[in-house]
């Protein structure tokens, strides 16, 4: 297994802030905390060359599971294994065979180009020079970084030092990778040149991937097989397929016609959406042959698209049914 995580835990002490002048300075003297489980009982495994969405609302843990893996802190209690490494221990065969991109964290050094940065890291992680130019090439024609290789970084829009900061992260030839909302603040064309690029990678370098993302459309892109965690607690572990299906037994049928006919549409499935020359059915997915069979036979049809609910809304139904998930 490249990461084997086996009853993982996690437990803050947070300071419990006192309301009123008096209790507040009494605080001063005698603090009283709580403990706050962040994460709990989780287990998963991810073979060799996976890439895996891990999926939560704010605060579900995600972050703090991350960065346990990747050695930044220790657990309460559990297993991890990563690359058959303690991440805990921090070898340095450890630090060179995984990388951590945290979509609101910077690695560039702000004042300097991202070409220095690149350097420095060269110079970390010891890369011989043939290596390092060998992948510097490739990841400047992949990211289209050439120009940007020689300015500074403080002058980079946040589209073109998120590419470089996949750069960065990439230029010791990690063999895991998280990737924790890497594509957070792009536009939606920049969104998807780095999603094209993670996917490229992971292709040609076989490179085990673990992404956090609150755009479904990462999670749509890249994987095929996610986890979700809600409270500290991993809901689901499985085919993003299967989800939608077991959390929504319905497809939208949405059909388009020269002009709308007076006809109870009730008939046909639940209305989702109705406007002039387009409906838009919820139907189950069992009726679906049924219903586009009849659709197509009573009416001049210009148009039928039948597809499954968006990716937020499965994600969201996840976290309200917890219960129906496992």
């Amino acid at each position: 297994m490249s990461i084997q995580v086996q009853h993982l835990n996690k437990q803050f002490k947070v300071h419990v802030r006192q309301e009123g002048w008096a209790d507040a300075v009494r605080s001063l003297f005698r603090r009283e905390y709580r403990t706050v489980d962040a994460v709990k009982d989780v287990s998963f495994s991810i073979e060799s060359g996976e890439i895996v969405g891990f999926l939560g609302p704010n605060g579900a843990g995600k972050t703090t599971t991350m960065k346990m893996l990747a050695g930044l802190l220790h657990p309460t209690s559990g297993q991890i294994t990563v690359g058959g490494f303690k991440p805990l221990e921090q070898k340095n065969e450890f630090k060179k065979m995984m990388s951590l991109v945290m979509g609101q964290k910077s690695q560039l050094i702000w004042d300097i180009p991202p070409m220095e940065t690149f350097l420095v890291n060269k110079a970390i992680y010891e890369i011989e020079d043939r290596v390092f130019r060998q992948t510097l090439d490739e990841l400047t024609e992949l990211l289209e970084l050439e120009p940007l290789l020689t300015k500074p970084t403080r002058s980079l829009s946040l589209g073109q030092r998120m590419k470089c900061e996949l750069a960065a992260a990439l230029l010791h030839r990690p063999t895991i990778l998280f990737l924790d909302e890497p594509t957070i603040g792009l536009d939606v064309h920049t969104q998807e040149k780095v999603r094209k690029f993670i996917a490229k990678y992971n292709r040609e370098h076989q490179t085990t991937i673990l992404l956090t993302s609150h755009y479904m459309g990462d999670v749509t892109a890249l994987c095929n097989r996610v986890l979700i965690i809600n409270h500290g607690k991993l809901l689901y572990d499985g085919d993003l397929q299967v989800l939608t299906e077991k959390l929504t037994p319905y497809k939208l049928l949405e059909i388009r016609l020269p002009s709308l006919p007076a006809v109870s549409w009730d008939n046909y499935g639940e209305i989702v959406h109705i406007e002039e020359g387009r409906v838009t059915l919820r139907v189950p997915r069992e009726r679906i042959p049924e219903v586009s069979s009849k659709l197509l036979q009573n009416f001049h049809v210009s148009d039928l698209n039948i597809q499954d609910p968006p990716m937020e809304e499965v994600i969201t139904l996840a976290f309200q049914e917890e219960s129906h998930v496992q």
